[in-house]
């Protein structure tokens, strides 16, 4: 089974954008500056939007704290090869 969020990146088209992409219904991508989950964010839905906007609203929430524990987590993982 496919983990419900993954983060992703074109750094060669898209340096300054990465993307966390919702594998479980409603699929989406979000596309986000890498410094700022807000700037400039865009929603690419693969599946209908939902109408309830405090379900977009949640899942936004989800999608940016995953992308935080993530990056997190990938820091304190360089931090120990060093």
């Amino acid at each position: 089974m496919l983990p419900k969020y993954l983060i992703a990146d074109n750094s060669q088209e898209l340096p300054d954008s990465i993307f966390v992409v919702c594998t479980q219904h409603p699929r989406f991508i979000v596309e986000s500056d890498v410094d700022d989950f807000h700037s400039n964010r865009m929603i690419h839905w693969i599946d209908q939007e939902p109408d309830d906007l405090s379900l977009v609203d949640d899942l936004m929430d989800e999608a940016e704290a995953f992308l935080n524990s993530e990056l997190d987590n990938q820091e304190d993982l360089y931090d120990q090869d060093e």
